[in-house]
């Protein structure tokens, strides 16, 4: 702590120590700086990141496929294994693939989305959906976030 100065004599300070004059607080006043070794300060900084990202959790999709002509029991099966995937904090894309003449009645397939959502008894949000693309119908439901 050698407090506050001007910049020419910090400058001269850090020139005779033969290090670098970093800013670390651009926004208070006066500003905050530091003599330091510059590479590393930003080796450190790197590292701090990278430790950062390793502890992030890394939110992954899971994918479950129905069909039009499902079964009670198959659909049930299906929304708990939706349920458990949720409880672990994944998001999960349900797809309804339509085959052959299914794709002639594509509100067969909406409704089953429907039916699936209501089977899923966790709290939930819908992200995206539902939306068709060709014979798929298809919706991404996710974890409720704990602000919401």
């Amino acid at each position: 702590m050698v407090g506050i100065m001007k910049i020419e004599d910090a400058l001269a300070l850090a020139k005779e120590r033969e290090v670098d004059l970093v800013e670390i607080s651009p926004q208070a006043r006066p500003p905050v700086v530091k003599l330091l070794n510059y590479d590393k300060y930003r080796y450190q900084q790197e590292k701090l990141a990278q430790d950062a990202k390793k502890k992030a959790k890394k939110i992954m999709v899971k994918g479950i496929r129905l069909s039009v002509r499902i079964g009670e029991h198959d659909l049930n099966f299906k929304s708990k294994q939706t349920i458990e995937f949720i409880g672990e904090g994944n998001k999960v894309k349900v797809d309804v693939v339509m085959r052959g003449r299914e794709q002639a009645h594509p509100e067969l397939a909406f409704e089953l989305i429907k039916k699936f959502q209501s089977l899923i008894s966790v709290p939930f949000i819908t992200e995206t959906g539902p939306t068709r693309m060709g014979n798929t119908v298809s919706i991404i439901v996710g974890p409720q976030t704990k602000g919401v």
